[in-house]
């Protein structure tokens, strides 16, 4: 018979033996209910435009991208966007939330919403943030280490205003202007979730109506500073129809769907590689070379990578419409092309500065004379275009293949847009430095 010593020894260990399984089973219920949250992500379609849409920021940096941890990301966000032309995502920001249309922009850092003291009551509903509805928001003062000029990894120009606050304007690659102040303000998943205060820029005065969501590897980016670790997003095919656009999917954490995803490696550079056309921060890939049907293009792998000064290379990009290629890739690509359906191109036709391979007529036809265009990346990954959607409907009866000159753009990188992203789910796993791709029907994704 065990002494009364033991007996409560014994106790003494079931009691702890429990409390630790209590413990547990309510961290995992944490984590469980973690998984759970979802919000709606919509869009607007774009306003007529005449040339594609094209959001980046490749702005100089000169620091080396901090090494960013493997933990797992502190949130779970699951839900769904609508596509027409750029990849737009509603988040909740603030306290209490206010919902912000923002373009989802893997080639940014900054990012930045709309703002404005007195929102209009009348219908339609306003998009635009009202910071003095939110407990959470503050401003930036000019003596905010951010705002001093120059900082590693992050090069935006600021300035102080009248006030004594931080005041910046940030220009993107197509010309995009957003002026304002820098703030902090939260991302409120839930009245039990959300980030910390983040830097943001509150827009004031912008020449587009969307904010954007910045996720490249900067340090400022919103997935560095939420520590969002892994991210995904799933691209529908674009379907004209008359009131009709096409809804994705958008992951902030695990997607449940990866299990089945092939991965490739990110390109990461030192601090002795750092170049004048380099863009460190995006998410750099190794991509291989091109075919166009069952002919692999005579491009040689030097044009995929960086040279000596940064020019070539190659990288992943929601807030690009069309793929941009050096002109040593492009020129290759062109000339297949032509000698495919060289009769049927439209003479002396560019679209938006950047296409020249346009075609009037029937595009299904032409598509199928030209084939299945496919970039192939190392590990033997692909990603594969078929022949029905290698032409762009650009307007007007006309179809272009949905590949631009990089150096109409004033850049010098091989840039892989969202319009050859479409049916495919692409995934960041920024822990593991690799970016994952997966076939699906993205209308149907979950």
């Amino acid at each position: 018979m065990a002494s009364p010593l033991s007996q409560e020894t014994m106790l003494l260990f079931l009691l702890l033996l429990l409390t630790s399984l209590f413990l547990s089973t309510q961290e995992t219920q944490l984590k469980n209910d973690s998984l759970s949250f979802s919000f709606p992500l919509t869009s607007l379609p774009r306003s007529p435009q005449t040339s594609p849409s094209f959001y980046s920021s490749f702005i100089s940096q000169t620091k080396k991208t901090p090494a960013l941890k493997s933990a797992a990301s502190p949130y779970s966000y699951r839900s769904r966007f609508k596509y027409s032309m750029i990849l737009l995502v509603s988040l909740p920001i603030g306290t209490p939330p206010q919902s912000q249309q923002m373009i989802l922009d893997t080639g940014s850092q900054l990012s930045w919403i709309q703002c404005h003291k007195k929102v209009p009551r009348k219908p339609p509903p306003s998009t635009v943030f009202d910071p003095s509805l939110s407990s959470s928001f503050s401003v930036l003062p000019c003596n905010h280490p951010v705002c001093k000029p120059r900082i590693p990894d992050f090069t935006l120009p600021t300035s102080c205003d009248l006030n004594r606050l931080c005041h910046y304007s940030y220009f993107f690659a197509d010309g995009t202007l957003a002026e304002g102040n820098l703030v902090r303000e939260k991302i409120t998943f839930s009245t039990s979730q959300s980030t910390p205060p983040l830097i943001l820029g509150c827009a004031e005065d912008a020449s587009d109506d969307k904010g954007i969501l910045g996720m490249n590897l900067g340090r400022l980016s919103f997935a560095s500073q939420a520590k969002i670790t892994k991210f995904s997003y799933c691209v529908p095919t674009r379907q004209v129809r008359p009131g009709f656009t096409p809804t994705g999917s958008f992951y902030l954490g695990e997607n449940p769907n990866s299990a089945g995803f092939q991965y490739i490696s990110l390109l990461t550079f030192s601090q002795s590689q750092r170049m004048p056309n380099l863009d460190p921060l995006a998410h750099t890939v190794a991509l291989q070379g091109i075919r166009i049907g069952n002919k692999k293009l005579n491009i040689p792998v030097s044009a995929f990578r960086a040279d000596p000064s940064g020019a070539g290379q190659s990288m992943i990009d929601s807030g690009s419409e069309f793929t941009y290629l050096v002109d040593e890739a492009y020129n290759k690509v062109r000339e297949e092309v032509v000698r495919l359906v060289g009769p049927r191109l439209k003479k002396g036709y560019v679209y938006g500065g950047v296409a020249d391979m346009c075609f009037d007529g029937n595009a299904m036809e032409i598509g199928r004379l030209i084939g299945n265009m496919v970039f192939e990346f190392d590990k033997g990954v692909e990603i594969v275009i078929e022949k029905g959607r290698v032409l762009a409907d650009v307007g007007g009866g006309v179809h272009c293949v949905g590949i631009g000159r990089s150096e109409m753009l004033s850049a010098a990188s091989n840039i892989i847009g969202n319009f050859h992203q479409q049916n495919l789910w692409v995934e960041f796993d920024i822990a593991n430095r690799r970016v994952g791709f997966g076939k699906a029907d993205c209308s149907r994704s979950v």
